[in-house]
């Protein structure tokens, strides 16, 4: 089968691979879209921290926000899973540790991260290899675009939830990237007044379409009580801007992860009384966000800008934005299977 192959810092390539095989508690899914995302960037630049850390190593086979449609299930599977529309969790615990049997396999110390660590084979493939447990049934109403919009949507989801929102509460969210709009998208529908705060150019103008409350740069924001700071950005001082502007006794969300150390001042935190909240991954929120796009409360369509092929994907990575391309933060790559007769000519 095809998959997308990163050896090296800015080397990759679409290649020809061994298909999965079904293992026990696994299943097999024809992949039918996978988006892209920051981490799978660094991956291409050799950025990813895990590279650095031993969590990962050359060859990567990177994608971890996808859905496709179960073509195989292996023992111990319950087959109606068969020809079913899936998504999946990207954090694979192990199922046996404390963590896992608390309800945290997402930060599982011993946990495989799809297209992401410990070598685990992701989804930008026609196909991919998962366990049964990670899989989430995805509604007709969810189309294949908002299918493989439901990992990051299911980050947002969790930091919307963190942050302790309530109808008519003030909410801040720092960077208007995928899940910044998309937590700016969730706290809208339960009914919180909705601000973001970025740097000027095309990523701003495009969240200004969504008419959210305010849309803001560091040089006019407004001096208003934000009940709520969710930091859904890359920038190394936004982290202290957040605590900095929230108000005493709320909460700040940190969803987003700068490429070095960002510092707050605890004697702020203590003195007031502000509760700082770390997210990692989608696990826990992946229903509700399916449940939010399958109802129409959320649609995160708008925030794609393109979908290209597999061969096209190297291209992306490096910085080359799609022919047409719309304003929208998130490229989308939809993986059409081939056969062996489309393979090998006669």
């Amino acid at each position: 089968m095809r998959a997308f192959v990163i050896t090296g810092p800015g080397e990759a390539a679409v290649q020809e691979v061994e298909p999965p095989t079904a293992s026990a508690g696994e299943v097999i899914v024809d992949v039918a879209r996978a988006g892209i995302c920051g981490t799978d960037i660094e991956f291409y630049t050799g950025e990813m921290q895990y590279l650095h850390d031993g969590f990962a190593e050359y060859p990567v086979r990177i994608g971890h926000e996808w859905m496709g449609t179960v073509s195989a299930v292996g023992a111990g599977v319950d087959p109606a899973w068969m020809g079913r529309r899936v998504t999946g969790d990207t954090m694979l615990g192990c199922q046996k540790c404390e963590r896992c049997r608390a309800g945290f396999h997402h930060v599982c110390q011993f946990r495989d991260e799809l297209g992401v660590r410990n070598g685990r084979p992701g989804a930008l493939a026609e196909q991919v290899a998962v366990p049964a447990w990670s899989l989430h049934p995805l509604p007709d109403t969810v189309d294949d675009a908002a299918g493989a919009m439901v990992e990051p949507g299911g980050n947002a989801w969790r930091s919307v939830d963190a942050a302790g929102l309530k109808p008519g509460d003030r909410a801040l969210i720092l960077g208007p990237g995928t899940i910044g709009l998309l937590c700016a998208l969730f706290a809208r529908a339960i009914g919180a007044e909705v601000h973001l705060l970025g740097r000027a150019g095309r990523s701003l103008e495009f969240a200004k379409t969504f008419a959210f409350d305010g849309v803001w740069t560091e040089d006019d924001l407004p001096d208003l009580a934000w009940h709520a700071v969710i930091d859904a950005s890359n920038a190394p001082h936004l982290p202290a801007k957040a605590l900095e502007l929230v108000e005493p006794g709320r909460r700040i969300v940190h969803v987003g992860l700068a490429g070095s150390p960002s510092l707050i001042d605890t004697r702020m935190l203590a003195l007031g009384d502000v509760t700082a909240v770390g997210i990692l991954g989608a696990s826990a929120g992946l229903d509700p966000t399916i449940a939010a796009y399958a109802d129409g409360t959320v649609d995160p369509n708008p925030l794609i800008a393109a979908t290209v092929g597999l061969e096209d994907l190297a291209g992306v990575l490096a910085g080359s934005r799609p022919v047409g391309a719309g304003a929208g933060p998130k490229i989308h790559v939809e993986i059409t299977r081939h056969t062996s007769s489309e393979q090998e000519p006669s």
